[in-house]
């Protein structure tokens, strides 16, 4: 169970235009340069394409293609330089940033906000003439939010584009909003303020049901709900926060060995750390740090000792809809992937997955492996869930290794 009624009221108070549509970018650079410690002295501008939206980047765009970052604020302000210092700073590392709101605006934001700043930013490298036209790799991006912006990422988490969640003291509200934890396929991370911020027991909680073989860090640094987000360069969230989008977004694995491993840059640190299931190349640890205990109804092994083998469970059921969950384990021998054959109950279908690929929404349905959740050493498991319309109650699944 969830602490609601405080922490949804701390989250929500919490508030600390040229040429093709684009207002000139605003900064003072050798302000900037002072300020930010990466190569690129950076500033915010608008655009016409984008109202309510505020985009940082990099003074003078470099040869580099940017990876793209989009923002929540907290208290869901409007106000697109309410975490300047912090987002200015990622900017300064070439990344493009888009915070919900216009500068200095007023009012709240919405998650769909979030899904506007990722289709204008594919629109604009793709349109010949704009000074973004192949400048950005929107094949790279994240979504990440402060507070109640961190509820806003969440919600947009599920969006096909993005590459990783960046959770900033934030945490699900309403036992309800669970599924949003279950549809997680994408690696995750959480930057809190230790357990004197608001929103840690939330944090925590989600940790706690993150699925199985998600790639996902956490780390809390006891500064409380505000973060260090004003603080020059947005402080040491905006520093880690650079080197986790380094390492995802960039490739950077100098940057990714800050969270990976017993002896993890952070590690031992001021920064109190846990981890799940995460290698510096993106693949799946052996042995996993997470394993899933085998549900116990409706054991269907395939494959033989050398194969795989899969348990199917319903794991709530109400009229018209219901979640299930499927745990593959590794015979023998140790297995590079895995192909599930889900044989659904006459008039089910399924709505959501995650942690598998399916090919098919009804009937017998294909559910091929992650990429980070493939490897499994001898007699290890992961798994995969989905929610379904109809009934759950009697599906049957075989597994066989690829």
């Amino acid at each position: 169970m969830r602490k609601r009624s405080i922490i949804s009221a701390v989250l929500a108070a919490v508030v600390a235009t040229v040429g093709a549509g684009t207002v000139a970018l605003t900064m003072t650079p050798s302000a900037a340069a002072a300020l930010n410690s990466g190569p690129y002295p950076a500033g915010y501008e608008t655009s016409t394409g984008l109202p309510n939206h505020t985009i940082y980047r990099p003074e003078s765009l470099p040869s580099e293609k940017l990876p793209v970052f989009v923002w929540g604020n907290g208290g869901c302000s409007a106000n697109g330089t309410s975490q300047l210092n912090f987002l200015r700073e990622i900017a300064s590392h070439g990344f493009l940033a888009i915070a919900s709101g216009s500068p200095n605006g007023s009012g709240s934001t919405t998650s769909q906000m979030l899904t506007q700043s990722i289709d204008w930013a594919v629109a604009e490298n793709s349109r010949q003439g704009g000074k973004y036209y192949g400048r950005l790799d929107t094949s790279k991006i994240a979504a990440g939010g402060f507070s109640c912006g961190g509820l806003e990422a969440y919600a947009v988490s599920n969006d096909p584009r993005i590459t990783t969640t960046t959770i900033f003291s934030s945490g699900l509200l309403n036992d309800a909003d669970d599924y949003q934890l279950r549809r997680l396929t994408k690696p995750i991370a959480y930057f809190i303020g230790g357990p004197s911020d608001i929103a840690y027991p939330n944090a925590v909680d989600d940790w706690g049901k993150l699925p199985a073989g998600l790639p996902a860090f956490m780390g809390n640094l006891n500064v409380g709900h505000g973060g260090t987000y004003g603080q020059p360069n947005g402080g040491e969230f905006g520093r880690v926060a650079v080197l986790y989008l380094k390492w995802r977004l960039k490739g950077d694995t100098m940057a990714g060995a800050n969270f990976v491993g017993p002896n993890c840059g952070l590690c031992n640190t001021q920064w109190q750390i846990q981890q799940k299931n995460l290698t510096l190349d993106g693949g799946t640890p052996s042995p996993s740090p997470t394993v899933s205990p085998s549900p116990s109804p409706s054991p269907t092994p395939s494959g033989g000792p050398q194969g795989c083998s899969a348990t199917y469970s319903v794991q709530d059921q109400w009229a018209g809809g219901f979640v299930a969950a499927v745990n593959v384990t590794a015979g023998g021998a140790a297995i590079n992937g895995w192909r599930v054959a889900l044989a659904l109950p006459g008039g089910a279908t399924i709505t959501s997955l995650w942690n598998g690929v399916n090919s098919g929404t009804s009937g017998t349905v294909a559910v091929t492996n992650q990429s980070y959740n493939g490897r499994l050493a001898a007699g290890q498991s992961t798994n995969f869930g989905f929610q379904g319309n109809g009934t759950g109650a009697g599906a049957t699944v075989t597994c066989t290794a690829g």
